[in-house]
């Protein structure tokens, strides 16, 4: 009997957890200040829902004019072949970088940076600068940003890097509280922290096993790393491989363990985090092995990806 009212308690706990979750989302979108938030209000549709069921409809946009969404990926090209199994290729989305940064395997402590994409792809080491980090990275969740490296830092369970590719400082630091317990996603066990830069800035996706291993966003400050908000998605980590954040919306690739066609099956809005539409499974063009990382680039509206040493 004590067992079975343990267990209860541990339930009711989960619960309210995800309550007080929920009501810090709304009191997020609700209370974002005037500069940074415009929300309209559908005065017809609010009349017609107050009398049947005392609701209003708003539509909020935060700072940031963002309606991109993914609606499929047309084709693949793959632009390098590499012997790590293990890797990442990202592109610094700020206006005006052409530079490519190419990271090769899942622990090491040296990026290659290539003047251009015609550079990386004609596969020439030899024309490569490589940037020694003053700490090691670990997984294939990295993102460089405004000339920044933002990383995991390896052999620690949550700390998050910011380095200046310039001089090869550490920038800036923090400790993300409940990461490092689960991979992000079951199928890439060597990253626990993937984050992701888009229209609305910086973002860390992770699995929390607090929350049934479903994944978690969290919103940085790309200056201070400061936490801006944390939403617990309905996304599971489960047969999950990689990840996408488009403006605000979570997008999160599946797969099998024994490798096949990788598709998106879960979506996440964070405008619209209690009531959400089902969409339709978006599948890849190519049956490949499980994808080791994926990143949005908001500029060119495309995506970085690799597969076993392929990258597209």
């Amino acid at each position: 009997m004590e067992v079975h009212r343990t267990e209860v308690k541990t339930q009711v706990d989960n619960v309210a957890k995800r309550v007080e979750r929920v009501e810090r989302d709304v009191e997020y979108l609700e209370n974002k200040t005037p500069n940074q938030a415009h929300i309209e209000v559908e005065e017809a549709l609010m009349e017609q829902q107050m009398k049947d069921a005392q609701k209003k409809k708003v539509k909020i946009t935060l700072g940031t004019d963002c309606n991109i969404a993914l609606t499929g990926v047309k084709s693949l090209m793959i632009v390098k072949k590499a012997g790590d199994v293990y890797g990442s290729w990202l592109q610094d989305p700020t206006k005006g970088s052409a530079k490519i940064y190419f990271f090769s395997g899942n622990k090491n402590n040296t990026v290659l940076e290539f003047k251009s994409l015609k550079t990386f792809t004609e596969g020439r080491h030899a024309q490569a600068h490589p940037i020694q980090l003053p700490f090691p990275w670990q997984g294939t969740g990295h993102v460089v940003y405004n000339g920044f490296l933002y990383y995991h830092r390896a052999d620690t369970p949550n700390q998050i890097l910011k380095v200046h590719l310039l001089n090869r400082t550490v920038a800036d630091s923090m400790l993300l509280a409940g990461v490092g317990r689960l991979p992000t996603y079951a199928l890439t066990t060597h990253t626990f922290l993937d984050l992701a830069v888009e229209e609305l800035g910086l973002w860390v996706i992770y699995s929390d096993p607090e929350f049934g291993g479903n994944l978690v966003i969290t919103k940085l400050d790309k200056s201070s790393l400061a936490v801006e908000h944390t939403w617990d998605t309905t996304c599971t980590s489960r047969d999950a491989e990689s990840a996408l954040m488009i403006c605000g919306t979570l997008y999160v690739v599946y797969n099998s363990c024994c490798g096949g066609r990788s598709s998106i099956q879960c979506l996440y809005d964070i405008h619209d985090p209690i009531h959400s539409e089902e969409s339709p499974v978006l599948f890849f063009p190519k049956r490949y092995t499980n994808h080791y990382s994926m990143h949005y680039h908001p500029k060119d509206k495309q995506l970085y990806a690799c597969v076993t040493g392929l990258y597209w």
